[in-house]
């Protein structure tokens, strides 16, 4: 059983999970674009300290390259998925954003010719009727106070999402994992920086420490999920992106009073049984 990079996956999407929700909670007071700056400012700074701590030597050109691409693709990502989190609910912006696993696992098929075994397949379609069933679970009321933009913001970060990580893959095969996470935060808030102070608001300094929670948890949640792509397939780490429902659930709970409703409960148990069997051979 690869438990090593299936452990590192589950806990990477745990900590980006909290981190999401750190990014739900700053919207009440700061633009979208400007979260997102902040965010991969304050991860630049403890990547910088992490990439001083380990010396792992220059990257090369190609290494530099590739990863500056991904950065393009990392921002839009970020901001759209970033605008959804602002206009829905935690959960329900998660439930949206598991459409890319399938995408994951289609890519890997396609770009990376990796095998996708019919236990991956059927793992993919439990997972998917989890969150189904939350989709189709809503309220009347709910669905007629859903915000379609930010629905179809969603669903873009799921697109981009999935390319990303198939691109994460590909890379972590051949460069060290702190390179491509330095470069992943490093090159969005390059990028992300005039779009910011565009729309800049007066920072509340108490506030800057929970950017700084932010950047510290997306940096240390790249860096295990770097590693995880390096030792296994894309295709089979992908259904490990459902088990961030459940953590939404939680957090939505404990934090802004967002109560689960059965059928999250109910998709979460089909969830957790499609993690189960992506992880056994």
């Amino acid at each position: 059983m690869q438990f090593g990079p299936i452990a590192r996956m589950a806990a990477s999407i745990a900590l980006l999970s909290f981190m999401d929700a750190i990014i739900k909670g700053m919207h009440a007071s700061y633009p979208t674009l400007q979260i997102v700056f902040l965010r991969f400012a304050c991860g630049s700074v403890v990547a910088t300290c992490v990439l001083a701590a380990m010396r792992p030597g220059f990257p090369s050109r190609e290494t530099v390259i590739a990863n500056a691409t991904r950065s393009v693709i990392a921002v839009v990502t970020a901001m759209s998925f970033f605008y959804a989190l602002g206009k829905l609910p935690l959960a329900e912006t998660l439930v949206l954003s598991f459409l890319a696993p399938m995408f994951i696992a289609f890519l890997g098929l396609v770009l990376l010719r990796e095998r996708v075994d019919g236990r991956i397949v059927g793992a993919l379609a439990v997972g998917f009727a989890g969150t189904l069933i939350v989709v189709f679970g809503q309220t009347g009321e709910a669905n007629a106070a859903r915000s379609w933009e930010g629905v179809a913001a969603a669903l873009l970060s799921a697109v981009t999402y999935a390319f990303s990580v198939v691109l994460l893959r590909q890379r972590a095969q051949r460069d060290k994992f702190i390179h491509i996470v330095f470069f992943q935060t490093v090159g969005p808030m390059i990028l992300s920086a005039p779009f910011a102070f565009y729309v800049w608001q007066p920072l509340h300094w108490p506030d800057l420490g929970w950017f700084l929670a932010m950047g510290a948890l997306g940096v240390s949640g790249h860096i295990l999920m770097a590693s995880a792509y390096a030792k296994a397939p894309a295709a089979r780490l992908a259904p490990l992106e459902y088990t961030a429902l459940i953590w939404a659930a939680l957090v939505g709970y404990g934090v802004f009073s967002e109560i689960p409703s059965w059928a999250t409960m109910g998709g979460g148990a089909l969830i957790v049984v499609a993690t189960i069997i992506t992880s056994r051979r």
